[in-house]
């Protein structure tokens, strides 16, 4: 049974990183919300658990509280931030507002360096800050472990029981020795070995979908993309004949990509891929469809509707496996948040119709994108499937603003074009995570020879980023920019202003819709 902690989370901005530090020392974990209940955190068989942040305060009525749970279980427990608060709230300590909010770099001087929490640290560490609240009295039995100029209480332990509260934030880059201290709390206390591997969890993976799926036939949805095609692959290393791989040309992809798709399917890596050509029906669908979260429901129920019938065809087959992501299933807010905020509908999650003739198997549903390019590579998938660059499930469709129309995919297929052939032209193309051309329902004003133009304003996307969680904009060179910028204005017609997104991740997302 793999080793996993369990991270509850109070609303942090930084709780997804908490996970991706945690399974950077080769520990499993879930983030689950705070008032998960017992039976759901039970059933992980956690070996400890760490709190977030979070912006509340502990003493305003309404605050989350710490579940009985967490304590009771007798596990160790780390809190960071907003936790560390809970934690001496809970065991009678006293929190109070800051005179002035903390927020930023901090020094924090090692009061105990001898526990493991600080195993093997520098007695001065750089930490990040961010903060309203401070601890004004110890629980009972707890000690000062580190300490700041701003912050008397930086970390505070209780020993005996392995538990433990940090004021700054471990999980973020600004503390350059935090992964570290979050290692040593899951070996030393936790006393997780630190297994679980992309190696391991391939063998996890086949083993579920074997006992998921038995001697029954699985429909894999392709698409092209990493997350498809590690699914694919696992799926086939489970249960192998029984697996019919359908590739559907919706008529929302880019230019020559549903072409090459097949060649790469069938001729790279020696897939039985059944191609469904669907444009007019897609289209149709879509026809004065202008609201994105609408566009992605319709494409996802008819991407459902057309599975089913190409199951009837071949079939029966009762399961349809997908690549859906953790950063899917989170952004749907379908990770059991009860009070989450749904950034969007994700096609292959909160898209999916209510009823359908499926059974789904989902082998990536807790991985990050990172996570699944090195699964790829060790089902030796090539390296240019393993590199490439994440497009949304719904396609153009997403990255046309308003209406879909043949004319209005045909002016961006080929605006995308550009902007694909420059970058990977100026040798970019693996440094940047994504970077791509979208139409706005915008028309401005322009010359073009001696008159006067009124034409669409296309934008131009690329970002920076490890998982897609957060991301900020590339800094692609002013040069690099300008060609980019001209040949759009003079190759795509209709086409007289080009603008470059400069937004990060949060506020925005990466795509418009």
């Amino acid at each position: 049974m793999k080793e996993t902690i369990v991270i509850l989370d109070f609303g942090s901005q930084y709780s997804q990183l908490i996970a991706r530090r945690v399974r950077e020392c080769h520990v499993y974990c879930e983030l689950l919300p705070h008032d998960a209940l017992w039976a759901e955190v039970e059933s992980l068989h956690p070996r400890g658990f760490i709190l977030s942040g979070g912006p509340a305060s502990v003493y305003e009525q309404g605050a989350p509280r710490l579940p009985d749970y967490v304590l009771e279980s007798g596990l160790p427990v780390l809190g960071i931030c907003y936790g560390m608060q809970l934690l001496a709230q809970k065991l009678g300590g006293e929190v109070a507002p800051l005179p002035q909010r903390e927020y930023g770099p901090a020094m924090v001087e090692i009061d105990t360096p001898d526990i493991s929490l600080f195993r093997d640290q520098p007695l001065s560490l750089r930490v990040w800050m961010s903060h309203g609240d401070h601890i004004t009295r110890l629980p009972p039995f707890f000690s000062v472990l580190a300490h700041s100029e701003n912050s008397p209480v930086a970390a505070m332990g209780e020993l005996r029981h392995h538990i433990y509260g940090l004021q700054f934030h471990p999980e973020v880059s600004h503390t350059p020795q935090g992964k570290e201290i979050l290692c040593n709390f899951l070996r030393h206390d936790c006393g997780c070995h630190g297994q679980w591997t992309p190696a391991s969890f391939v063998e996890e993976a086949v083993a579920e979908i074997r006992a998921q799926v038995g001697a029954a036939r699985v429909l894999c949805a392709l698409s092209g993309g990493i997350d498809s095609l590690v699914t694919a692959r696992l799926v086939e290393r489970a249960v192998g004949d029984q697996l019919t791989c359908v590739f559907v040309d919706h008529g929302l992809l880019r230019k020559g990509e549903a072409q090459g798709n097949l060649h790469l399917f069938q001729e790279t890596l020696g897939l039985k891929v059944h191609y469904v050509e669907a444009q007019p029906r897609f289209l149709r669908c879509l026809a004065g469809v202008t609201d994105p979260e609408a566009k992605r429901r319709i494409i996802g129920e008819e991407f459902i509707r057309l599975f089913e019938e190409q199951s009837q065809r071949l079939g029966p087959m009762p399961f349809l496996a997908q690549g859906t992501l953790y950063t899917d299933v989170i952004e749907s807010a379908g990770h059991g948040k009860k009070d989450a905020v749904r950034i969007k509908t994700h096609h292959n999650v909160g898209g999916l119709p209510g009823r359908m003739g499926f059974e789904l198997v989902e082998p990536l549903k807790r991985l990050f994108k990172d996570e699944v390019r090195a699964v790829g590579r060790v089902l030796g998938l090539p390296d240019e499937v393993v590199q490439r660059q994440p497009f949304p499930g719904p396609g153009l469709a997403v990255r046309i603003i308003g209406e879909v129309t043949l004319e209005r995919l045909a002016l961006l297929r080929e605006a995308d074009t550009i902007v694909r052939e420059e970058i990977e032209a100026a040798g970019l193309g693996r440094q940047v995570w994504q970077y791509f051309a979208l139409l706005t329902p915008l028309k401005s004003v322009g010359v073009m020879g001696d008159g006067r133009t009124y034409e669409s304003v296309v934008a131009v996307r690329a970002v920076s980023s490890e998982d897609g969680m957060t991301a900020d904009w590339a800094r692609l060179p002013p040069e690099l920019l300008a060609r980019i910028a001209n040949r759009i204005v003079n190759e795509v017609r209709s086409v007289n202003r080009v603008v470059y997104d400069i937004s990060s991740k949060p506020p925005a997302t990466i795509e418009w819709e």
